[in-house]
């Protein structure tokens, strides 16, 4: 017989789980679908060239979503039509929904949006953002100028170029 480490607040983790998720998320973005468990679920990335966002979007057409990109934001939308179904009998229960749902992300430095690319593949959508020329770092070399050089006075100069000044105001 093998004993086994019990932790104690496995049973919260799911409750942990969907604070994090209320708090992590800003008030902005789509609170409606959220409030209600339907909220698009995204794993974001970051390497020295890109952002890469995959998002769960199962059940979805690729034709049925959208992606707008806009300096650092990023929405995500997509529409469900509900189905007609011509099946005899009423729902027991019924978990897939129709509708819109949409989600926006706030990334931490500009992305170019020409060279944005999207794929769907198994119900997840990636998206490649390639970071802006601007937000990536550039070794800015320092210079002195040669004129600043030679136009430095020495101190005794320095003191008598002034009174030469101040006798001619």
């Amino acid at each position: 017989m093998s004993i086994s480490r019990r932790e104690p607040f496995e049973a919260l983790t799911p409750l942990r789980d969907a604070m994090n998720r209320l708090f992590e998320d800003s008030f902005v973005s789509s609170l409606p679908g959220d409030w209600f468990g339907r909220s698009i679920q995204v794993d974001i990335r970051e390497t020295d060239k890109m952002y890469v966002i995959e998002a769960a979007m199962p059940g979805f057409k690729p034709e049925d979503i959208t992606i707008t990109v806009s300096g650092d934001l990023v929405t995500l939308s997509g529409a469900k039509k509900e189905e007609k179904s011509s099946k005899e009998g009423a729902y027991v229960r019924r978990e897939r929904s129709a509708g819109e749902i949409t989600r926006t992300f706030r990334l931490p430095e500009p992305f170019n949006p020409d060279k944005v690319t999207a794929t769907y593949e198994h119900g997840i959508l990636t998206l490649e953002l390639p970071k802006a020329e601007h937000a990536k770092a550039k070794k800015i070399p320092v210079t002195t100028s040669g004129d600043e050089a030679r136009a430095l006075p020495t101190s005794s100069a320095r003191v008598s170029a002034e009174a030469n000044n101040a006798a001619k105001s």
